[in-house]
């Protein structure tokens, strides 16, 4: 299993296409959106600011994108150019396989989160203390988890054809409803009351309790783990699932 996780990092490090990508494209994306946000506007029904908000939104959206898209693409090719085939001809149980991918997934998201939090700084001039940085990047990595296990598990639910716009309906359908691309609180309010149980929403309110100055409360981060257990345990299930019927 150490063997295979190590082995996952640097296919990963090489792909230099991906990396490029993953770490440029949130960043693109926070210069596109932000510039028209404004560092005084709060967002409705709170104390953060807009130029705020969109900075852990946009890392977030960074990070999902870099282990959601990338793992369940790179798996349902995989599983047809015969790599977890050979995989299965060894001992490697179910959970080694998902850890491994869950790591590849987590060295392609800190710099992507990095580097969307420098470019904040320098072009939009956003300040947090030293510790709300680290503590930003420390629970939007931890948290980019848990849709590196739901992308192991795409992969193994869609074929090789299909796992793209699987993916992308996914994709756009969390960010949206759990609050990466606008505030909930715009939303009506039985979508609000759908999005609060959302990952997405979760992950996002870890990064934006940060911002001002609090901890993350307890019912995201449960939820976090929840959903983590779910899509990890799923990914692990359907890893066995696959052997069984090869």
């Amino acid at each position: 299993m150490t063997t295979l996780i190590r082995l996952e990092i640097l296919r990963t490090l090489r792909n230099r296409k991906f990396m490029f990508f993953s770490i440029l494209y949130p960043s693109i994306l926070y210069l596109i959106i932000a510039s028209g946000a404004s560092s005084t506007d709060k967002v409705p029904g709170t104390s953060l600011t807009l130029q705020n908000f969109y900075v852990v939104a946009m890392a977030s959206f960074g990070a999902l994108t870099a282990v959601l898209m990338g793992n369940s693409e790179r798996i349902a090719k995989e599983r047809e150019k015969g790599w977890v085939r050979q995989l299965r001809l060894t001992s490697l149980p179910g959970r080694g396989y998902v850890l491994a991918k869950i790591a590849s997934g987590a060295v392609v998201t800190l710099p992507c989160i990095v580097v969307v939090f420098i470019v904040s700084a320098v072009a939009k001039n956003v300040r947090f203390d030293a510790w709300q940085w680290l503590a930003l990047t420390g629970v939007i990595w931890a948290g980019s988890l848990v849709f590196a296990a739901l992308g192991v598990a795409i992969g193994y639910i869609a074929s090789g054809d299909a796992v793209r716009p699987i993916t992308m309906i996914i994709y756009f359908g969390l960010s949206i409803l759990g609050g990466l691309w606008m505030p909930t609180t715009v939303f009506p309010d039985w979508l609000q009351t759908v999005s609060t149980w959302l990952p997405t929403h979760a992950y996002a309110a870890l990064g934006q309790a940060v911002e001002m100055g609090n901890a993350p409360h307890s019912k995201d981060v449960a939820i976090l783990f929840a959903y983590f257990l779910l899509f990890s345990g799923g990914a692990a299930y359907l890893y066995r699932k696959d052997t069984l019927k090869a």
